[in-house]
């Protein structure tokens, strides 16, 4: 697919200069360099501000690294890599900070349309959900977003070794953990998932989850297990979802997708069939929709369904499907 890396979160030109990670001497002069930039991220979700791009909080906030935040998190930090213009780029997870106020319920979904704001930082540099922002965000401050995401959620949930379940230690700039009790060494990991542009003539197979919101729909996904190949993990989560057979597969596109640390293989599938059986206990509801009928759905003007979120590879898949230019 000729525009595979124009999806969000892929194409940012972060280079991730792994040779670096593990020389003390060369962190310390990236960290020290005038140009090193610091992510701050709180419970998943980047510092940031608005820019004028969109209606909420739109651009990262990044900042220098002896600012105290970021400059009491040295140790802690995760070394991202360097931009194009060479300036090294670090995150640092400040989740410790408690907010006044805090409501608990909205954090770590799609719909949290809190801010929370810093006092050490400057008015209007808020915290916001990723979500809200990434269809704005430039392909750089989506993919630093996206890989301190990813890597912070590894961090948090693989405290303790998975060979003899001792604490394990940070090691090679965030990159690793290793156990000192018995020297096994872990990596972050990312979980593959399908996502499915599933058509029958002129018409794409949608569906929705339970809690989602009214009429928002998208294209079928799900996990690829051990053992399968992308093709077949297509054909299985269709069938299992929504009762539908699937002839011919093929990629289309990945995206980094870091809620929490997946990654998204985008493949497109030609139905046999549109008779539908949906297993209520994988997903609430599923339909076929005609393309004229999404391109009322992209305008925003279809009465019951709306588009896919903006940002999302399957905005991206069923955008490049409307405009025929999956090839």
């Amino acid at each position: 697919m000729r525009r595979a890396e124009q999806v969000t979160f892929g194409g940012g030109g972060l280079d991730r200069a792994a040779h670096l990670r593990g020389d003390a001497e060369a962190l310390a002069a990236a960290w020290a360099d005038p140009k090193a930039a610091v992510l701050l991220v709180w419970q998943g979700k980047p510092l940031s501000r608005r820019s004028g791009r969109g209606t909420s909080p739109d651009q990262l906030a990044m900042i220098m690294t002896d600012h105290p935040l970021a400059d009491a998190r040295k140790e802690q930090s995760i070394f991202l890599g360097l931009a194009p213009d060479g300036s090294p780029q670090f995150a640092c997870d400040i989740s410790d900070w408690q907010p006044d106020a805090l409501d608990q319920t909205m954090l770590a979904s799609f719909a949290d349309a809190s801010e929370q704001q810093h006092p050490d930082l400057p008015s209007g540099d808020v915290f916001t959900e990723l979500r809200r922002m990434m269809a704005f965000l430039t392909p750089l401050e989506a993919e630093l977003a996206a890989t301190a995401n990813a890597v912070m959620s590894w961090h948090k949930s693989h405290k303790f070794c998975a060979s003899c379940g001792q604490p394990s230690q940070v090691a090679q700039a965030g990159w690793q953990r290793n156990c000192p009790a018995c020297n096994t060494s872990h990596f972050p990991r990312t979980d593959p998932v399908v996502i499915m542009l599933i058509t029958h003539g002129d018409a794409v197979l949608m569906g929705r989850s339970p809690g989602w919101p009214e009429g928002m729909y998208s294209l079928l996904a799900g996990f690829v297990e051990p053992g399968e190949t992308l093709e077949a993990a297509v054909r299985r989560e269709v069938f299992e979802e929504a009762g539908v057979r699937v002839g011919a597969v093929s990629y289309m596109s990945s995206q980094p997708w870091p809620f929490p640390m997946s990654l998204m293989f985008g493949c497109a599938g030609v139905a046999l069939n549109r008779a539908l059986t949906i297993d209520h206990t994988e997903i609430e509801d599923a339909l076929w929709v005609s393309r004229s009928d999404m391109m009322t759905v992209f305008a925003g003007e279809h009465p019951s369904i709306k588009p896919a979120r903006k940002g999302a590879i399957a905005h991206f898949l069923l955008q490049n499907w409307l405009a025929d230019t999956l090839d």
